[in-house]
């Protein structure tokens, strides 16, 4: 006796089923949400609070050997500023200045989006400590979503460091597929993906929820 199902039902059956392949094919990606935040060089540490001043760590991340400090500096641009902007450490070569879309409107600045230590032609902005402040001719950017990992993870599911990705991401009434996310593959990383404030205010993503490859690009 034939079946009778129609083209409708087996298609819908069939995309359940590589759903489900997909799912045990990816990791879940804890999602880390980054706020507007600063990276400084040993020469500004010391034009900003004092020649030889240490910034004091206060909170690990979850990328090891990164932490939040203390200390916060304001952010100036040509229509307004933002106040008590973190500072991230260990000190970094050069100073990079990472904000969200909605942050640079206020500030009235146009940063490119960028991978992070990527400043070559990024955008100015000035910071202002408790005892100094710093024109950057650039160093602001809008920090381009991405996934970190260790090789040995990569490994495992057959990506490679600079592969491009599909994600999903976010709450069942928000969910949002991010696509062309890189990835980061390094000895020091910790499986993670960064999003800034807006992109996940846009897809109702949580710090420590869940996001999921759903396509390789390959």
């Amino acid at each position: 006796m034939a079946l009778n199902i129609s083209v409708e039902k087996i298609a819908a059956i069939t995309a359940k089923v590589l759903e489900k392949i997909s799912a045990m094919q990816s990791p879940e990606i804890p999602i880390g949400i980054s706020n507007r935040h600063i990276h400084l060089s040993r020469d500004d540490v010391d034009t900003l609070f004092g020649k030889g001043y240490e910034l004091t760590p206060t909170k690990e991340l979850k990328q090891p050997g990164q932490y939040a400090c203390a200390e916060t500096l304001t952010l100036k641009g040509p229509k307004g500023s933002l106040e008590k902007v973190r500072i991230l450490g260990p000190e970094r070569p050069k100073t990079q200045i990472e904000v969200s879309v909605t942050d640079s409107y206020k500030l009235g600045i146009k940063p490119p989006v960028r991978m992070s230590g990527d400043l070559a032609g990024s955008f100015a902005c000035d910071l202002v400590g408790p005892q100094g402040s710093v024109q950057k001719d650039e160093g602001a950017i809008i920090a381009m979503r991405h996934i970190h990992m260790t090789p040995e993870v990569a490994e495992q599911y057959g990506y490679k460091d600079g592969q491009t990705v599909d994600v999903e991401v976010g709450s069942d009434d928000r969910k949002t597929i991010f696509r062309n996310v890189p990835l980061r593959v390094t000895n020091t990383s910790a499986l993670e993906i960064h999003l800034d404030t807006d992109e996940a205010n846009a897809s109702g993503a949580m710090n420590d929820a869940k996001a999921r490859i759903i396509d390789t690009g390959e």
